[in-house]
């Protein structure tokens, strides 16, 4: 039975050439990379991050990486950033913590990519559920999400 998700609706029809890979719930990153057979720094987590009151934007992070919270607010002009607890993450895109994806979000937020997932190749970004992953070409996703490229993290 195929994966159903509001991710996997959204991409259907897109244009994005995608292929779904189905693990079992990793116990971190670096678990993950291992059961999909890819590089950590092919892994995107997708952070949503709080501009202000109902505005939020969301951050994709290579895998080995974490926010440079300075280069994200200089980059979005704004002096103060939030995470929003799991109940406002899952108000605001719709999924659960650790299913976030920017694709299917319940609201079409800004998508900031730090600028390494634009030279990564295949990349993994979730599909909407703990345990699956979209592969899926960087540059292809980063035009359909219409993102923004960025020096906005560091090794984590």
């Amino acid at each position: 039975m195929g994966l159903d998700t509001p991710a996997v609706r959204s991409v259907e029809g897109s244009g994005l050439e995608y292929h779904i890979v189905r693990t079992e719930v990793p116990s971190g990153p670096e678990e993950s990379a291992v059961l999909q057979g890819i590089d950590l720094g092919q892994l995107l987590r997708t952070i949503v991050v709080r501009r202000g009151e109902d505005d939020y934007v969301f951050v994709l992070v290579p895998g080995g990486r974490q926010i440079d919270w300075p280069k994200l607010r200089a980059v979005l002009g704004v002096r103060r950033l939030s995470l929003p607890d799991k109940e406002e993450a899952k108000k605001a895109t719709g999924y659960d913590r650790g299913a976030i994806t920017p694709l299917g979000s319940a609201r079409a937020w800004p998508v900031v990519a730090d600028e390494a997932v634009a030279a990564a190749g295949t990349v993994a970004i979730g599909a909407g559920a703990r345990g699956a992953n979209f592969h899926v070409d960087a540059a292809q996703l980063l035009d359909l999400l219409g993102a923004q490229v960025a020096d906005v993290t560091k090794p984590g």
